[in-house]
């Protein structure tokens, strides 16, 4: 395919997405003429290339549609359903006739003689009308058109166009001979927006884009190399810490030239919507929020399909046909929302219905009828576990099978496509209330946080998005801790069961472990696919990012990893798979005895007890509120900057505050030597719209808070809790002020620069 043709498909493409996004928006305002002219254009630009390029079989298609939209730019015809629904045909046509341009290299040997009459046909009101007119009317008179002289290099005479031209006539910038030295006072000819953006804009292939991916990729594997050998050497440190900086400036760029908006995805919902609801003879709003929120392009073409079935899960399943819909006393017409919004290292896109939600006693019945589940274990299912079996496989509440639905198979592609992607789906439903369906996805693939852990003397990494919370179990403790209930291991936190794995056991099948041969070990407690349970490992390193690399087709059988890296200290790891590993080890969509005691403590009206993370501050106890805590953080002191006497350090490409009532940091400084760089631990918490860290001394545990009330009153005791029966002082993010102005930052960050060069 020649540069001239592959550019005319990008272009066309881009100017038919357009133009569905203006169609579903002029049903619902026909008068609106901006939305007309878009709708023009995009056929008669398309009608305009083709000519020259030679494609016969699309430029008849698109003279057809233009005839047809020129009169209906006129006002000599409505935008009524019809209409609307004959120019979407019209795009779906020129869609498939470019597809075979693209893949093909020529557009087939289809005739489009059946659209086309279609589209005549739709033209006749108005073709009936302006023959009635003229019948009545004397015929008006030719005239030549006048011939205007232009004062213009190697112009003579333009023609001026006919009075009553069907088309408004596009206007050009111009040619203007400009002095060599105009005088201060002549005002300069304002720029043409239209050839300011062409210049500041760039195409660039995606296989360019995957490949820098690559080589930032490849850069900060370098980099964290680079970092742990030369914490030892302080010659070293001032080089180190600034190709840290760059490397982490550089791959944010990278990752933002990769960047979407999501509108790509959300501008083809519209058209889903209208045809769906019309043909389950639904009335459906559609509201969408959050468009401009930005993903990897990849990820969005990923999750392309999943929320197409989702969307139309909502409106088969969800909302009520409008009769139902008055006999239970809401609105005829149903709300699908979309929204999209991003949560730290994630994007998180809803889709919500106030529709008639899922009824669980009917999936329990269905899940009993299919044999998904015996009756006694359906029977101890809580509603959130019931919820997690529309996602299986061949699972479906429907009553008969459909072209929409019926087939058991849309939630459950929903939920593997989002999963290969390394996201996570959730649902949440209320009967009568409405579902809402959430995607959280990555930002990105290619270099996530993970936690580094050690088994049998490997190293492995596991994804931070999937990890809750770290536990330590002492030897001797671990008698008193870890129960085996018919030869399975579980551990009792905070009260409640966790089904263990234990990582060795996985590694070596067919050994054994006692609970008196335990050593020091620690259980990172992970949340993947509605399954919680805790992976025991022999031992902790340093959190990294990670560049995620393929496997081999030979690791992949074996099913438990979804990758590997390269560590810091060139050791090779694989990348552990959460959802694998549970799979693997048995552990089901079991009832926990958090959520038994979570429905019966709201069953009872009682408030859930708030949970804190229970730290260490220079010798004292604090607690910060562990709904706001994102991770933890083992940094180098290097990686702390300073702007005026503000600590900050750069996490994820933007600048944190650090909380150091402490002064943790200080005494890092005093305590370290020339041979070894010392580490300060810090506590990410999100306050708001912004993160802050908390320089700690230790992180002790997580623990439920009690309140506290001064004696003799009613009066809660604001800032402080009861942990493990000790006052324990809560650390307030918002006592944390906001850093300076952006101009006072980058003069700060001026002078870094300026020093550290």
């Amino acid at each position: 395919m020649d540069e001239l043709t592959r550019e005319f498909l990008i272009e066309s493409q881009e100017g038919l997405d357009r133009m569905e996004r203006c169609l579903t928006e002029l049903e619902t305002r026909p008068d609106d003429a901006a939305l007309l002219g878009d709708i023009f254009r995009s056929v008669h630009t398309i009608k305009g290339t083709t000519g020259f390029l030679g494609f016969k079989r699309l430029e008849k298609l698109a003279h057809a549609g233009e005839n047809l939209l020129g009169l209906l730019r006129d006002g000599k015809l409505n935008a009524d359903r019809s209409l609307i629904s004959g120019l979407l045909h019209l795009l779906d046509g020129l869609r498939s006739i470019l597809k075979l341009i693209e893949t093909e290299a020529c557009e087939g040997i289809g005739e489009d003689t059946e659209l086309i009459a279609e589209l005549e046909a739709l033209q006749s009101p108005a073709l009936q009308l302006v023959g009635k007119n003229a019948a009545t009317v004397s015929k008006p008179k030719v005239q030549r058109p006048k011939r205007i002289k232009v004062h213009a290099p190697l112009v003579s005479e333009v023609p001026a166009p006919p009075p009553s031209a069907p088309e408004k006539p596009e206007i050009k910038p111009q040619t203007t001979v400009q002095e060599a030295e105009p005088p201060c006072a002549q005002t300069k000819p304002a720029a043409n927006p239209a050839a300011t953006a062409a210049e500041s804009t760039l195409r660039v292939d995606i296989v360019l884009l995957n490949r820098m991916m690559n080589l930032v990729g490849e850069l900060v594997l370098t980099r964290n190399q680079v970092l742990q050998a030369t914490a030892a050497d302080p010659n070293m440190t001032m080089l180190s810490r600034r190709l840290d900086m760059v490397t982490a400036d550089l791959r944010e760029s990278v990752m933002k030239a990769r960047m979407q908006p999501v509108s790509n995805i959300f501008s083809k919902m519209p058209r889903i919507v209208r045809d769906l609801s019309q043909s389950l003879c639904r009335r459906v709003r559609l509201e969408v929020e959050g468009q401009d929120t930005e993903l990897d392009k990849s990820l969005l073409e990923a999750i392309k399909d999943p929320l197409t079935h989702a969307v139309r899960n909502s409106l088969d399943h969800g909302i009520e046909p409008p009769e139902v819909r008055v006999a239970a006393g809401k609105g005829p017409e149903g709300i699908l929302k979309l929204r999209a919004l991003q949560e730290g290292s994630h994007v998180i896109i809803e889709v919500l219905d106030d529709g008639a939600g899922i009824d669980v006693e009917k999936v329990r019945f269905k899940a009993i009828e299919r044999g998904v589940v015996t009756n006694e274990r359906a029977a101890q299912m809580v509603e959130r576990e019931l919820l997690q079996l529309i996602f299986l496989p061949g699972f479906s509440t429907a009553t008969a099978v459909t072209n929409v639905s019926g087939r058991g198979v849309g939630m459950d592609v929903v939920r593997t496509n989002v999963e290969k992607i390394g996201g996570k789906v959730e649902i949440d439903s209320h009967v009568g209330k409405g579902t809402t369906l959430r995607l959280r996805i990555p930002l990105t693939l290619a270099i996530i946080p993970a936690l580094i852990v050690r088994s049998l003397g490997q190293s492995f990494a596991v994804p931070q998005g999937s990890l809750s919370e770290l536990v330590h179990v002492p030897a001797e403790e671990a008698a008193k801790t870890i129960e085996w209930i018919e030869g399975a291991p579980l551990y009792r936190l905070r009260g409640n069961l966790l089904p263990l794995v234990f990582l060795s056991l996985l590694l070596q099948p067919g050994s054994e472990h006692s609970v008196e041969a335990l050593q020091d070990s620690f259980i990172a407690v992970l949340d993947v696919d509605g399954r919680r349970f805790g992976l025991v490992v022999d031992g902790l390193a340093d959190p990294e990012e990670i560049v995620v690399k393929p496997l081999s087709a030979v690791l992949k059988n074996i099913g438990l990893y979804s990758g590997a890296t390269v560590l810091g200290n060139a050791e090779l790891a694989l990348i552990l798979d959460p959802g694998a590993i549970a799979a693997k080890a048995g552990v089901t969509i079991s009832a926990r005895e958090e959520e038994v005691h979570s429905t019966a403590d709201q069953e009872c009206g009682a408030e859930k007890p708030v949970e804190y993370l229970l730290v260490e501050v220079a010798g004292r106890r604090a607690a910060v509120l562990l709904d706001d805590v994102l991770r933890i953080e083992q940094l180098p002191l290097s990686r702390v900057e300073y702007i005026g006497y503000r600590p900050v350090v750069n996490f994820e490409g933007q600048l944190m505050p650090v909380k150091d009532s402490g002064e943790l940091l200080a005494a890092a400084r005093d305590r370290q030597s020339s041979g070894n760089e010392a580490k300060i631990i810090v506590v990410v918490c999100r306050e708001g719209n912004r993160h802050v860290g908390i320089a700690v001394s230790q992180v002790l545990d997580v623990a439920a808070g009690s309140e506290l009330f001064e004696a003799g009153t009613q009066q809660r005791t604001e800032g402080v809790t009861l942990l493990k029966e000790h006052v324990t002082g809560v650390v307030g993010l918002a006592s944390v002020p906001p850093l300076p102005a952006s101009e006072c930052a980058t003069d700060e960050w001026s002078k870094l620069a300026e020093a550290m060069a």
